[in-house]
């Protein structure tokens, strides 16, 4: 877009900014292949001709409830007109038929209740504002009238919004089956009760919950979160002991996070660090009904079982830590997949129902100060999912515009399969890499890096940072991302 604008004296651009991103402003001079720019700022910048986008003067200032009717749609003025819209407490906008939520960090409850599900129930796509009840209901309709299976796909960075965004979409989906809950009223008291009973107190005492910083969202109550959480157990058929089961193993979790681990006497061994490690270890024992010396072992221990005997080997303090994160891991994965099998065994599924609609949400884009292969598999997947969209919104229409010979101007957008080719082809990626690694059994981190270093040393989106032997960076479509190995 930035390529194709000529630029006049008294022309309303947008430049980059460090502070804000992009600034507004007015073209005062043009010299050659440079810009100089009077911002709204009041600065005056100097930029090059090609990297500034040209402004709608024409816009209104609370924005548009459709991207397609911006005269620009380039980084900008999208950007803009979300935040514009965003002032105003419109968090919707509409691109065609993709719906785009910006996080508003706060309860809306006045968005999301009876009356409003009732009033976009049929309501054509479009005609009222933007909102997931739409999108969910679009699908709905088309599901019933066409008779194909549907899918809505939740995308997004993490923390975004996505999985409050698909519980709305799965609340307008029970209303639309005539399966919508009765409101309910909290119990302060009972909430005080049971955080007494699982020997928790504030979040940002928790090593797993205090990753953000972010502890308390205005609007949020979290005593009438977690009573209206047990009310829909209740709904679904989970009892009340299999609900203490729940609470008994996220507590649990929750304190095994906060074991630290100290040098043991023996070589490279490894004990609970202090008195608070060892109060939420016996605490996490006793919630999950296990002889308190067998955890300690599991976490400061590794029991490696060859042909003609078993092995013990002691973990060092970072070891342990890894194995105490591990732990957390399953046991807390073992509980999500229980409840999923469980809600989906309680509210059923028609055996006779010829079609569904596919709600997919999964883990947004994550870039930590320290990125494990965890982050590596969740980042690759949401790759797929970028390419699948560019796939749907960009290359497919276009090519129905060139095919239908419809008068357009081509959109430029990052095609990210070179970014597939580096992690997945086979032979040559780094999957397929990690994999002949695994197989040598002199293979350590330093080799293993090396042999990436080696064979993408001229790829443009990977690369080695400084002063490291075993980090590796993948420029990914949503930024630059390094990893550890």
């Amino acid at each position: 877009m930035a390529g194709t604008f000529s630029p006049v004296v008294g022309s309303l651009v947008w430049v980059e900014d460090p502070d804000a991103a992009w600034i507004d402003g007015e073209v005062l001079e043009l010299n050659g292949d440079n810009i100089k720019v009077l911002c709204t700022s009041g600065k005056t910048v100097v930029v090059k001709a090609s990297n500034v986008y040209p402004k709608d003067a024409e816009a209104p200032p609370c924005g548009v409830d459709d991207m397609t009717k911006l005269a620009y749609l380039h980084e900008p003025g999208v950007l803009d007109n979300l935040r514009s819209r965003y002032d105003i407490n419109e968090i919707y906008t509409y691109t065609g038929n993709i719906l785009i939520a910006v996080n508003p960090f706060c309860k809306l409850p006045h968005l999301y209740d009876n009356h409003m599900m009732a009033q976009y129930k049929g309501a054509a796509f479009g005609e009222l504002s933007p909102h997931p009840f739409a999108v969910a209901d679009a699908a709905y309709r088309l599901m019933i009238n066409e008779g194909i299976s549907q899918s809505i796909l939740v995308s997004g960075e993490s923390g975004a919004g996505k999985t409050e965004s698909t519980k709305l979409l799965m609340r307008y989906l029970a209303y639309m089956g005539g399966r919508a809950a009765a409101e309910g009223r909290t119990v302060e008291q009972q909430v005080l009760e049971d955080v007494k009973k699982y020997k928790l107190g504030h979040p940002r005492t928790f090593h797993y919950l205090n990753q953000s910083k972010c502890f308390e969202l205005d609007g949020v109550d979290d005593s009438k979160e977690y009573i209206e959480t047990k009310r829909a157990m209740d709904i679904v058929g989970i009892s009340s002991d299999e609900q203490e089961a729940i609470f008994r193993v996220v507590a649990a979790v929750l304190h095994l996070g906060n074991i630290e681990f100290a040098k043991g006497k023996e070589i490279d061994s490894s004990v609970p660090k202090d008195e608070k490690s060892r109060f939420h270890l016996n605490t996490a024992a006793e919630l999950l009904m296990c002889d308190v010396k067998a955890l300690e072992d599991s976490l400061c221990k590794r029991i490696i079982v060859t042909r003609d005997e078993t092995i013990t080997k002691w973990l060092d303090p970072d070891s342990a830590a890894v194995s105490r994160d591990a732990l957390a891991k399953i046991v807390y994965s073992r509980l999500f997949d229980w409840l999923v099998d469980t809600i989906n065994s309680s509210i059923g599924q028609d055996p006779e129902s010829k079609y569904l609609i596919g709600v997919l949400d999964i883990y947004g884009f994550e870039s930590f100060k320290t990125n494990s292969f965890e982050q590596f598999c969740i980042n690759l997947t949401n790759e797929k999912l970028q390419q699948h969209f560019n796939q749907h919104v960009f290359k497919m229409e276009q090519e129905e515009y060139t095919k239908e010979e419809i008068n357009w101007s081509y959109i430029e957008f990052v095609d990210n399969q070179d970014i597939l080719d580096l992690i997945e082809k086979k032979p040559g990626g780094i999957i397929a890499l990690l994999d002949e690694a695994c197989m040598f059994p002199r293979s350590t981190h330093e080799t293993f890096a090396q042999k990436l270093y080696q064979t993408f040393k001229n790829h443009k989106r990977f690369s080695k940072p400084k002063l490291s032997r075993t980090d590796f960076t993948i420029c990914h479509y949503a930024g630059d991302v390094s990893r550890r190995i």
